[in-house]
């Protein structure tokens, strides 16, 4: 599963201070167990939009994660929260339909 998010850095602040915030909270999420993932994407002609997303075994085990909190990772996501707006997409399952180009498909 998925799990998907905007984050817009607001004035004064960049997208790489959000982002090296971002990097050290990520990388403890990943020591839960079923987590297998972050991205942070920039918004292409907005550099101050990134979509995040970070990719679960499953549901249950981002829910785990959630209910068991991390002090490290909430200071962490706390101390940036005055620098960004952030907004859940949402939860969203594996992809049901996945077209490749013929080079990358499976044999």
């Amino acid at each position: 599963m998925h799990f998907v998010f905007e984050v817009r850095v607001k004035p004064g602040y960049t997208a790489e201070q959000y982002a090296d915030a971002w990097v050290k909270a990520s990388r403890l999420i990943q020591q839960a167990p079923g987590a297998m993932g972050t991205r942070l994407h920039r918004k292409i002609g907005e550099p101050q939009c990134l979509l995040a997303i970070a990719s679960w075994e499953s549901k249950a085990a981002r829910d785990c994660m959630d209910a068991q909190p991390n002090q490290a990772i909430s200071e962490i996501i706390e101390a940036q929260a005055e620098f960004v707006d952030i907004k859940v997409i949402g939860e969203f399952e594996a992809p049901e339909w996945v077209v490749l180009p013929k080079h990358l498909e499976l044999s």
